[in-house]
C-alpha cells in the first residue's frame, strides 16, 4: 500500500476525520468561495459546523452548470497566484469546466494516483505507457505524475498512431498500459492483426475515462494478456484517483479521507440506503482551489459496505453502470448503453464495436443498434445473416425488455476511438 495508515483507518476514526474535514471545507467556502457560499446560504446554511455527517443531506447540490456559468475562475477559492495548474474538460459542447490546483491539491492528487497504482501491484520496477491524451483532460497528466511519484518509468506517448504505440510497447518492454477501455480494445485488435501479442510484456492495464463492462474487460485481457483494472474520477473533483480497484477487483475503493460519497435517487434527490443503486454525489474534503459540496456526478452506481480481503477499509463503489443523462428511454423502458454492450461483446460472429441510433417515429422513440461482423463474407449469406440478426435481437429483447432494430455491417466500418468512445447518435435533434 502507498499510505497504509490512511487506507486501513478504522471506520469510526475515518468518519471522525471526514466530519472534521467537511467542516473545514465549509468554513473555507464561507470565507473564500462566493459562488459556493451563496448556494449554501440560499439553502439556509448559517455557517455553523455540522455535528453529524448525515446532516450533509440537508445541504444543496453542486452541478456541472456552475462551472459553465462561472467560467473560467468563478469557483476558485484561492488567489490566482496560489494556482499552479489548470486542467479542464474537453469543452466539446461549449466552454470547458476549468479546474485549478494549488500545491497542496497537486500533492494530494499524486498520492491518490499512487494509491490506485500500488493497489493493483504497480511499482518502481514497472514501465508505464500513458496512452491517454495530454492536454486539458486530467487523465494523461494525472496518471503520469502519480506513476512517477511511486518511481515507475513513464512513457508519455499520448493517444493516436496505434502502430507506433505497439512498437514502443514492444521495444521498451512496457508492463503497464494506461488508456480508455475503448482504446485499449482497439490496441488489442491491432496487436492481434500484427501478431505482436506474444512479444509484449504487458501485465497490468489501468483503464478509466469511461465505463468498462465485465465483457469488455475480459476481451481486453484475452487480447492483450493483461489484468485489466478500473479507476474513476472527474475533472470537477480533481481527476482520476477518486476511486480505484485493488487486486481483488471487487469494487473501486473510494478515497474517503478526501471525498465523501452519497447515492441519491436521480429524480427526487433523496439519499438512498447504503447498497442501493442510484446517482453518485461527491463532496470534496481536502480540495483547496475548487471545493465542492454534494457534486452531482450523474454517474449511476452503488456503494459496497462489506469489508475487502485486501485490508483497505474505505468503502467501495460498483463499476459505473451508466450516466443518468446518458440513459435512453425507449418506449417507456430505461436503457443504458452498457447493457447493450454486455450482450454484443459476447455474441459470436460480431465485433465489439457498435453504434446506437436514436430516432423519433411519430411520438415514439426508436433504437437501432449497428454492429460489425467479424467476417465480411457473411453479408453474402442471407440465411446465416438473418439467423444471426434474430439471435442477437432476441438476446437484446431478453436483456432490455424491449424490441430493437439490429443492423449488421461490414468489418472495420464503425469508427474506432482513441479517447472516449461516442456510441450514441441522437437523430431526434
Amino acid at each position: 500500500m502507498w499510505q497504509p495508515k490512511e487506507e486501513t483507518m478504522p471506520r469510526e476514526q475515518l468518519r471522525e476525520l471526514q466530519l472534521t474535514r467537511l467542516n473545514r471545507t465549509l468554513a473555507h467556502i464561507m470565507k473564500n468561495a462566493p459562488v459556493q457560499r451563496d448556494l449554501l446560504c440560499g439553502a439556509g446554511f448559517d455557517g455553523a459546523p455540522l455535528t453529524r455527517l448525515e446532516d450533509i443531506q440537508h445541504l444543496p447540490f453542486s452541478v456541472k452548470r456552475m462551472f459553465i456559468d462561472n467560467y473560467p475562475y468563478g469557483l476558485f477559492a484561492v488567489p490566482r497566484d496560489e494556482v499552479i495548474r489548470l486542467q479542464g474538460t474537453s469543452g466539446t459542447t461549449g466552454k470547458p469546466s476549468i479546474s485549478g490546483y494549488t500545491r497542496a491539491d497537486m500533492a494530494m492528487w499524486k498520492d491518490l494516483i499512487a494509491r490506485l497504482a500500488c493497489a493493483v501491484g504497480v511499482s518502481e520496477r514497472d514501465t508505464a505507457q500513458v496512452s491517454f491524451g495530454y492536454g486539458l483532460f486530467t487523465g494523461g497528466f494525472g496518471l503520469h505524475q502519480g506513476l512517477e511519484h511511486i518511481g515507475a518509468t513513464v512513457l508519455p506517448l499520448s493517444s493516436g498512431n496505434t502502430e507506433r504505440q505497439l512498437m514502443m510497447m514492444e521495444d521498451l518492454g512496457v508492463t503497464v498500459l494506461i488508456a480508455t477501455p475503448s482504446y485499449a480494445l482497439y490496441l488489442s485488435e491491432v496487436a492481434a492483426e500484427k501478431g505482436v501479442k506474444d512479444r509484449l510484456k504487458l501485465r497490468v492495464g489501468l483503464f478509466g475515462g469511461e465505463g468498462c463492462t465485465p465483457e469488455m474487460r475480459r476481451t481486453i485481457e484475452a487480447n492483450l494478456g493483461v489484468v485489466a483494472t478500473n479507476n474513476y474520477g472527474l475533472c470537477e473533483l480533481t481527476g482520476p484517483g477518486v476511486s480505484g480497484e485493488c487486486v481483488e477487483r471487487n469494487g473501486l475503493h473510494f478515497a474517503e479521507d478526501h471525498f465523501y460519497p452519497e447515492i441519491i435517487d436521480p429524480d427526487t434527490g433523496k439519499v438512498l440506503p447504503l447498497g442501493e443503486e442510484g446517482e453518485l454525489v461527491v463532496t470534496t474534503l481536502t480540495r483547496e482551489c475548487v471545493p465542492l459540496i454534494r457534486y452531482r456526478t450523474r454517474d449511476i452506481t452503488r456503494l459496497i459496505p462489506e469489508s475487502c480481503p485486501c485490508g483497505r477499509t474505505h468503502i467501495r463503489m460498483a463499476p459505473v453502470l451508466g450516466r443518468s443523462d446518458d440513459m435512453l428511454i425507449i418506449k417507456g423502458v430505461n436503457v443504458y448503453p452498457s447493457q447493450i454492450e454486455s450482450v454484443l461483446i459476447t455474441a459470436e460472429h460480431i465485433g465489439p464495436h457498435y453504434l446506437l441510433f436514436v430516432r423519433r417515429e411519430g411520438r415514439m422513440d426508436t433504437l437501432e443498434i449497428q454492429v460489425e461482423l467479424t467476417d465480411g463474407a457473411m453479408l453474402e449469406n442471407y440465411r446465416m445473416l438473418e439467423a444471426l440478426r434474430d439471435a442477437i435481437t432476441e438476446r437484446l429483447r431478453s436483456t432490455l425488455g424491449l424490441a430493437v432494430k439490429v443492423s449488421l455491417v461490414a468489418p472495420q466500418t464503425i469508427e474506432r476511438f482513441q479517447g472516449k468512445a461516442k456510441r450514441v447518435i441522437d437523430m431526434r435533434k
